[in-house]
C-alpha cells in the first residue's frame, strides 16, 4: 500500500471514531465519512505500519444506511460522525462498540442492554463551548475545533445546539469584534478571547453566557453584560472566566460575575439544580434524566449509605436521597462541591453531605472515619478511574454494590476487569445515548460483590 495510491474497498465495520474500516491486500483502511455497507472508491493519503487512512473519492454502491448530510461543515468539524447514516444504524453501532470493548478489552460476559435511544437527535446539548479565531480581516469567528486538530471551523448554528446559541454567539463575536477584542493565540499565548461558552437550562430556558479570556477584563464589560440580557431576555446571568495559562485546558479556575446570580437553575428527576461555570452537568438533560433513573435502579438505595464520587453539583447522588439512608457526595472542583451543597438545601434533603477532595484521597479518609457505604457510585472523567481508587473501593469499603457511569466503553471495559480482579462481578451494562451523532455513548454498569 502507498500513499496516493487509489483503491477500491468494501466498508464493513466502524471504528470508535466513526470512520468506516475495510481492508485492502490484508491492510485495514480508514476511512470518514463512511458507512458499513458502502463500496467506494478512496485515495491512500496515511500509510502506517499495520493499518493506514483513506479519503474517500466516489461512493460506487451507497450503503442501505447512507443519507444526505444536513450539515455543510460536518465532514470538516468532525464532532456529528454518524450525520451521514440513519439514526437507527448509528444505534446499531454504538450497542455494537459496547459490546466489542466489553469483550476484547475486559473479558466481561455479563449482557450488554440495548441501547437506550435519544429522544431527539439533534438541538439536545445544553452546553456549548466555541473556540473563537480571528480571520483575515481581523473580524472574530467560532465554530468548534476538527477532528484530531485545533484548526477552527467556522460554524455558528450546529444543529447539535439550541437555535437560540447561535444567535447569541453572533451577538457576542459582533460586540467583542466592534471593541477591538483579539483571538488568542495557542502558539504565542497572545490574544484576549478564548471562548464563548453558553450553558441552557432546559426545563427553566434560562441560559448563562460565559466568556474565556486570556486576562482578567474585557472593553466595556457592564455594557456587553446589557446588551446580552436586554437582546436575549433568557440571558440569566453574564460571567466572565479568567484563563491566563497557556494551556489548551479551556476554562481557568477563576470566575467573575458581570451580571445576574452567576448560574443557572434546571430541573432533573424532580430535582432543583444550581448549575455554575465550572460544575459538571450532563450536556443532554431528557437523556441525562434516564440515566439516573437507570443509575438509581441498579444501585437499590432504599435504606442504604450511597457514595457518589465524582459527583459534580450532585445531580445523581440527590436523586436517590428520597430513598437513601445517606448520600456522602465526593467532588474535586471547589465550586461544583458548593453548588452541590447549595442543591441539597435548594431540595430539602438533609440526609446529604459532600466533600471537596481527590476521589481516592476522600474514598481513604472515609475509609479511616468507618464509613461503609453500602453502595458506591461512581462517574470518572473519560480516562476511567485510578486502579488505586478501585483497590480503595473493593477493599476499605467493600460495598455490596457498585454502579458504574462512563462516557468511554473502553475505559469502562478496563476498569471493570480491575473491579473482577478485586471479587465484584458485573451484572449488566445499559447504553444509554446521551450524545447522538457523535461518536460518544454513555453506559452504566451494575457490580456486585462475590459472596466468597
Amino acid at each position: 500500500m502507498k500513499k496516493n495510491q487509489i483503491v477500491q474497498l468494501e466498508i464493513t465495520g466502524m471504528t470508535n471514531e466513526g470512520f468506516g474500516v475495510g481492508r485492502y491486500e490484508n491492510m485495514a483502511v480508514f476511512v470518514p465519512g463512511a458507512a458499513p455497507g458502502d463500496s467506494m472508491q478512496v485515495l491512500i493519503v496515511k500509510v502506517l505500519k499495520n493499518y493506514c487512512f483513506g479519503k474517500p473519492l466516489q461512493i460506487l454502491t451507497p450503503s442501505p444506511d447512507r443519507i444526505t448530510p444536513d450539515c455543510a461543515v460536518s465532514a470538516q468539524c468532525g464532532g456529528c460522525c454518524y450525520r451521514h447514516i440513519t439514526y437507527d444504524a448509528e444505534s446499531r453501532i454504538k450497542q455494537q462498540r459496547v459490546v466489542d470493548a466489553m469483550q476484547r478489552i475486559g473479558a466481561i460476559t455479563a449482557p450488554v442492554l440495548p441501547v437506550i435511544k435519544a429522544n431527539a437527535a439533534d438541538g439536545y446539548r445544553n452546553k456549548a463551548q466555541y473556540p473563537v479565531g480571528c480571520d483575515q480581516s481581523g473580524h472574530l469567528f467560532a465554530g468548534f475545533y476538527g477532528l484530531h486538530s485545533h484548526r477552527i471551523v467556522k460554524q455558528e448554528a450546529c444543529l447539535l445546539q439550541p437555535p437560540e446559541f447561535g444567535k447569541i454567539l453572533k451577538a457576542c463575536l459582533s460586540f467583542l469584534s466592534k471593541k477591538g477584542c483579539t483571538a488568542y493565540d495557542e502558539a504565542t499565548g497572545k490574544g484576549l478571547v478564548r471562548h464563548i461558552y453558553l450553558r441552557k437550562a432546559d426545563a427553566t430556558g434560562q441560559i448563562m453566557v460565559c466568556l474565556v479570556i486570556n486576562g482578567t477584563s474585557i472593553p466595556d464589560e457592564t455594557a456587553f453584560a446589557a446588551y446580552i440580557t436586554k437582546s436575549f431576555p433568557a440571558v440569566q446571568t453574564v460571567v466572565l472566566n479568567c484563563n491566563c495559562k497557556k494551556t489548551n485546558v479551556i476554562l481557568g479556575d477563576t470566575c467573575r460575575v458581570l451580571s445576574g446570580p452567576g448560574f443557572i437553575t434546571d430541573v432533573i428527576c424532580k430535582l432543583r439544580i444550581k448549575i455554575s461555570p465550572l460544575s459538571f452537568y450532563q450536556v443532554n438533560r431528557d437523556m441525562a434524566e434516564l440515566l439516573y433513573k437507570t443509575a438509581a435502579d441498579f444501585a437499590n438505595p432504599a435504606g442504604k449509605t450511597v457514595l457518589d464520587l465524582y459527583c459534580g453539583a450532585g445531580a445523581i447522588g440527590l436523586s436517590m436521597a428520597q430513598n437513601a439512608k445517606e448520600i456522602i457526595g465526593v467532588e474535586i472542583v471547589p465550586q461544583a462541591v458548593e453548588d452541590a451543597k447549595f442543591n441539597a438545601r435548594e431540595n430539602h434533603i438533609q440526609n446529604a453531605r459532600f466533600l471537596c477532595a481527590n476521589a481516592a484521597d476522600a474514598a481513604k479518609t472515609l475509609a479511616k472515619e468507618g464509613v461503609r457505604p453500602n453502595v458506591v457510585v461512581l462517574d470518572p472523567p473519560r480516562k476511567g478511574a485510578a486502579e488505586s481508587l478501585i483497590e480503595t473501593i473493593a477493599a476499605d469499603f467493600a460495598p455490596e454494590r457498585v454502579v458504574y457511569v462512563s462516557c468511554d466503553p473502553a475505559t469502562l471495559a478496563r476498569d471493570l476487569k480491575r473491579f473482577a480482579d478485586q471479587g465484584y462481578q458485573t451484572v449488566k451494562i445499559q447504553p444509554v445515548d446521551l450524545f447522538p451523532r457523535t461518536a460518544h455513548v454513555e453506559c452504566v454498569a451494575l457490580l456486585i460483590r462475590n459472596k466468597e
